[in-house]
């Protein structure tokens, strides 16, 4: 494990916003790293509106998208609703569909089968809209490379509006409208946002010419934020906002779909991380295990009684998906030791019984393990489908794209992508792309990195600076939950580990002689290999973050431990 320790940042900018802000150095430090440096920009930071909203206007083909689905109310069309089977899609396709339903009856929704028809638009979808009537299709969290598949709905006289927020290829399909704020003639303000972000604003432009305001649309925020924690998105600028007020929907007011999945767990205030570790995975194993409309049935059903039948449903799907996780991982991690690939730059394994459906989930297993871009490959139909995941700093995406060559499609982000190819092709793709990460990859970035963001004492772990760090909340990428290092750390003799597998650690930690009576709680998930590290009052240093722990109603502080080294002064 590397330690990184953020480099200071500059002392007269923390000092003039300690003064302006009335904050301690360490909240100062931790908004100037986060280039938080004005009154202004700090004010919008701890209390976003949803007036920082932009205008869905200023994205482009907005105009266009809203005249059409306009035109189609007005002339009583058909509208299928069509997403992805993962969280972001089923998500943004629940979002739009319920909300034209409010108003307009002829509209359904298509979420593709995973085994079936793969990732995105299908052939067999516009099949289905041109036998059923349809002739707009709404695509949403896919379609920016469906160039084919467009050309082929229009021979058919079916339009297509296209939602994404994937990188477009070099020619954007010839549709209606493409909204996706990651083309490069589009000069939207914020490109980082969800499918079904980018859902929302076409909404929220909808909204608009019916004269409803930004509270009308409030209600349509947990699935928002549900979308954002699920794909891993920035937490920034506009997704920070929708995230924020979505986190208050499903606290407070949650539709009956989310409510049924959350209602066992006991907790009063449930977080992003909860989102993403609750609620997320639940809606995923609908489309993992059986097929992702299980999963709009359930985000869009206003019956309670009948929301918690289909989330009992989901939840049987989700203990199911848990087990084949389990096995497949197990029979990846042996696969490559068979194979003597320890020391590859690359994690590239095959199994043709493989459930397509955990995949992706395996593939994030096996990066714990061999920290290296990893693709989990599994026979689909007449070809083999992966799932691909990263280290950080990595781009799999580049890496693919490099050998794509040898690929029948592929597509995805930075850290995570999806593809196919010929079965015959398998070995050849896996040598090219073990070849073009070795050549690539900076070898540190191999090792696993843990960023700190400062050092301090426990003594500064203050009821105010508690207070103050919840408020940095809703945590996610570009703005993580801040994670401080203390040295001189010991167990005050309760160390013991935790799991069936003794995989985890609890402590009560003091920092030198003198500090905190019975110590401070401390919890470490995955690090039951240090005990001895830590056992005997040996002095250690540790990162961790600042948390709370709450159970049978009663909150106490709690450190949530990232890493732990050796401290020898």
């Amino acid at each position: 494990m590397r330690w990184n320790l953020k480099s200071k940042p500059n002392k007269e900018k923390v000092q003039a916003l300690q003064e302006v802000l009335q904050v301690d150095e360490i909240i100062a430090t931790l908004l100037v790293q986060r280039g938080i440096e004005t009154f202004e920009q700090a004010k919008s930071f701890f209390r976003p509106t949803l007036n920082d909203l932009h205008d869905p206007y200023l994205m482009k083909d907005m105009d266009k998208a809203v005249s059409r689905i306009e035109t189609a109310i007005v002339n009583q069309e058909n509208i299928l609703v069509f997403g992805d089977y993962d969280v972001d899609g089923t998500t943004a396709v629940s979002l739009v569909s319920s909300y034209l339903k409010t108003d307009y009856s002829n509209v359904a929704t298509y979420i593709p089968d995973r085994y079936l028809e793969g990732y995105g638009v299908s052939f067999q979808g516009i099949d289905f809209a041109e036998d059923n009537g349809f002739t707009l299709i709404i695509a949403l969290d896919c379609g920016i490379k469906s160039v084919d598949h467009v050309a082929y709905a229009k021979e058919k006289g079916i339009d297509f509006i296209i939602c994404d927020h994937h990188r477009p290829g070099a020619i954007l399909p010839d549709a209606v409208a493409v909204l996706d704020p990651k083309r490069e003639d589009c000069t939207y303000p914020y490109d980082e946002l969800c499918g079904c972000g980018v859902g929302f604003k076409l909404i929220q432009a909808l909204g608009r010419n019916k004269g409803q305001t930004i509270q009308d649309l409030v209600p349509y925020l947990d699935l928002v934020a549900t979308a954002i924690a699920a794909d891993i998105v920035p937490m920034t600028g506009e997704n920070r906002v929708l995230a924020k007020f979505g986190l208050e929907v499903i606290n407070m007011n949650p539709r009956p779909g989310i409510k049924a999945l959350v209602q066992n767990v006991k907790k009063k205030t449930l977080t992003i991380t909860d989102v993403v570790f609750i609620v997320a995975p639940r809606i995923n194993a609908a489309g993992r295990i059986k097929h992702g409309d299980y999963a709009v049935q359930l985000l869009t059903e206003f019956d309670l009684k009948q929301a918690e039948t289909f989330a009992q449903e989901i939840e049987e799907n989700n203990a199911e998906r848990r087990g084949l996780d389990k096995q497949i991982t197990k029979e990846a991690l042996l696969q490559i030791k068979e194979n003597k690939e320890e020391s590859r730059f690359t994690t590239v394994v095959y199994d043709e019984n493989w459930h397509k459906g955990v995949i992706g989930i395996v593939a994030s297993r096996l990066t714990e393990t061999y920290y290296r871009p990893t693709l989990v490959f599994t026979k689909s139909g007449d070809k083999l489908a992966a799932s691909a995941r990263s280290v950080q700093d990595f781009d799999v995406y580049q890496a693919l794209e490099a050998c794509a060559h040898h690929l029948e499609q592929f597509g995805g982000h930075m850290y995570a992508a999806g593809m196919t190819l010929k079965e015959e092709k398998y070995s050849v793709f896996k040598q090219a792309f073990e070849d073009v990460v070795k050549d690539t990859i900076n070898p540190e970035l191999l090792i696993p990195e843990i960023t700190i963001d400062m050092e301090i004492d426990f003594s500064d772990i203050t009821p105010k600076l508690i207070r103050i760090l919840k408020e940095f909340e809703p945590f996610g990428p570009q703005n993580m939950h801040p994670v401080f290092m203390s040295t001189s750390v010991f167990d005050t003799g309760f160390a013991k580990t935790l799991g069936s597998e003794g995989e985890h650690l609890k402590m009560y930690v003091k920092q030198y002689d003198d500090s905190q009576d019975a110590g401070i709680g401390a919890i470490g998930f995955g690090l039951g290999k240090y005990f001895p590290l830590v056992q005997d009052k040996k002095e250690f240093q540790m990162a961790y973050v600042v948390d709370e722990n709450e159970w049978n109603n009663q909150v106490s502080l709690q450190l949530n431990i990232r890493a732990i080294k050796e401290y020898n002064g």
